[in-house]
């Protein structure tokens, strides 16, 4: 019988397990939807107990009727969400998501005492969460689901951990939390073993008991590792809802602004990256229900557009500038919905652009592979439109999930791999290479600068950033 692993990604709209084996082969694959959820205004909260059901539910769909020793399994979550614990694991009150803005002001009190958070980060949250149901123990997204494999709470991972304001190079945390003692968890490196699976938890799973369970990363990385973005110069792009761009480095890429932040690899290398509040999730927003794919084929007639738009999500944008008053914008009337939506394909895409400008502002290696991921990836107009606005080549896996890098790190963490980034690469199906086309690139220098320029004139982006945006056209 052979051996495989099962990556579990905890995301905002539902849990997803796959069972893969060393070579790549997904042996099996479930599903489950999180329907619970609660986001009015800046609140945005989750049941912890559905994560939990979802989890099983998901689970128990892979392995069904799969013949294979499971040799390990890890867990990644949303970064950034966070809730209080008791003692024994058990959920104090409901999570706070990701992008849940209610401890502004805690967020402000600990810039101002030297803390480089922002808003949304875990660690403003906790101090909100601690002001209002008193000190219990902080639990990131997967300590709640890793907890009840192995029967007993667990330390966090440093990826999850990072959010919450701790301190990668010193493998501690700050002095200057602010919080009562007891509160912060213990902290592991992600790969660590964590314990095994009880036989509760096999009941409710049907994740055969003693399977080893691996400490995990957060979504963001764990779709770098299905990637195989992990060779420093490496890029990996994840376009789903809203943008994260993450890469690799031997040493951590320094922003005094904040706004680029640096996770560690299992090894040690350096993962930096950032998360923006653009991207595809204002295309449902203002086209629900569309024919996506309908639209795109109409929006090849619009290049560039007649608009130029920073397509924002939500208010507020944190990379690659932060900018906590920041509203989406639209330059111009476009004159048709296919006009419209051709301008925000191309926004999304140009801040797209101008995250990766930033970080070769801030010295960061760019010179490896860029590849795609997320949802976004599955459009082959809208990929071949952000190649030509980069004027780069992009690659785009045949699997893209972050399931399958916590199936890969659960294979590294076991000790299946010597290496991670040989380990990844060996379950990462080669996919398509995208050529950007030379002839369409220079259409859309006008428009990216106008909007670079734009960006600047509102006080958005910081005048030497834009500086070296437009000395890179």
């Amino acid at each position: 019988m052979e051996w495989a692993w099962l990556g579990v990604d905890l995301g905002t709209q539902g849990a997803r397990a796959l069972l893969v084996t060393a070579d790549g082969r997904v042996l099996g694959g479930g599903t489950a939807p999180l329907l619970r959820g609660r986001r009015e205004g800046v609140r945005h909260e989750q049941d912890p107990a559905e994560w939990w059901e979802a989890v099983c539910t998901a689970c128990r769909a892979a392995l069904d009727g799969v013949r294979a020793r499971v040799g390990g399994l890890a867990v990644c979550g949303t970064s950034g969400t966070v809730l209080l614990t008791d003692g024994s694991g058990r959920p104090l009150a409901p999570a706070l998501m990701y992008d849940d803005r209610r401890a502004a002001a805690e967020g402000a009190r600990l810039r101002s005492a030297g803390l480089a958070v922002q808003d949304t980060w875990a660690l403003p949250k906790v101090r909100w969460l601690v002001d209002r149901h008193g000190a219990g123990r902080v639990a990131h997204q997967p300590d709640v689901i890793t907890s009840r494999l192995v029967g007993h709470p667990v330390p966090s991972d440093s990826s999850h951990a990072l959010k919450t304001a701790y301190d990668l190079r010193r493998a501690a945390w700050p002095d200057i939390t602010g919080l009562p003692a007891g509160v912060l968890p213990d902290v592991v490196r992600p790969g660590t073993r964590l314990g095994e699976v009880c036989a509760a938890a096999a009941d409710a799973t049907g994740i055969p008991a003693g399977t080893p369970v691996i400490a995990g990363m957060t979504d963001g990385c764990a779709a770098q590792i299905a990637a195989g973005a992990l060779r420093e110069g490496a890029w990996n792009s994840v376009l789903g809802t809203t943008l994260v761009l993450k890469g690799a480095a031997a040493e951590p890429v320094h922003d005094p602004a904040g706004v680029v932040y640096n996770h560690r690899s299992p090894e040690g290398a350096w993962w930096p990256g950032g998360a923006s509040s653009v991207g595809a999730g204002i295309l449902t927003a203002r086209f629900p229900g569309a024919d996506q794919a309908a639209l795109d084929a109409r929006a090849a007639g619009f290049e560039p557009s007649s608009a130029v738009a920073y397509p924002l999500v939500s208010p507020g944008e944190r990379f690659p500038f932060h900018a906590p008053g920041a509203t989406a914008l639209l330059l111009g009337d476009p004159e048709s919905d296919a006009d419209l939506w051709a301008a925000l394909l191309q926004g999304v895409a140009f801040a797209e652009r101008l995250c990766l400008d930033y970080l070769h502002h801030l010295g960061a290696p760019l010179d490896g592979p860029l590849t795609f991921t997320g949802g976004a990836a599955r459009s082959a107009y809208w990929t071949q439109l952000r190649a030509d606005v980069l004027g780069r080549p992009v690659r785009v896996p045949a699997r893209t999930e972050p399931a399958l890098g916590m199936a890969a790190l659960a294979a590294y963490g076991t000790g299946a791999g010597p290496a991670l980034a040989d380990t990844a690469e060996g379950m990462v199906r080669s996919g398509t290479t995208v050529d950007p086309r030379p002839e369409r690139t220079p259409r859309f220098t006008e428009p990216y600068a106008r909007l670079v320029g734009e960006l600047e004139a509102r006080g958005w982006l910081p005048r030497p950033v834009a500086r070296h945006a437009r000395g890179r056209l």
